[in-house]
């Protein structure tokens, strides 16, 4: 049961993600680009995951066990270090350059898209680099 519902909250998410626009990097890029030919439509499907988020995390939080049993893995360090903004510029100069983060990036590789295939080999790489590093 567990994994039928998290298959089926991946075809949502992935679903949504496809609908409003998230899985075409000229749209992305679009919306990125505040000082040329701006796109904010996608603000909205920002602004709407935020909030969708927040809530989530409010009633998550309250919760003893997750809804199946398992114990919750909630972050809780609140710690913003040279790790975190290098890693946070790191990923939204990926975004800016590409129009790709990984969930859409995932998505795309449904429609068979060449871009997102070398986005996510890219992105596989990287996490590979980041493990190696991490154990020395």
């Amino acid at each position: 049961m567990k994994l039928l519902l998290a298959l089926l909250a991946g075809l949502v998410f992935g679903l949504g993600l496809i609908l409003s626009g998230m899985t075409d990097p000229a749209k992305v890029i679009g919306f990125l680009d505040i000082t040329g030919n701006w796109d904010p439509s996608l603000g909205l499907v920002m602004g709407g995951a935020i909030l969708v988020g927040l809530l989530t995390f409010r009633l998550t939080a309250s919760r003893a066990k997750a809804y199946f049993g398992d114990a919750l893995q909630i972050p809780t360090s609140r710690d913003i270090d040279r790790r975190l903004v290098l890693g946070s510029l790191t990923f939204g100069v990926g975004w800016g350059l590409a129009g790709y983060c990984p969930g859409p990036a995932l998505a795309s590789l449904a429609g068979g898209g060449q871009q997102a295939l070398l986005f996510v080999a890219a992105m596989l790489a990287g996490m590979m680099l980041f493990t190696v590093l991490e154990k020395r």
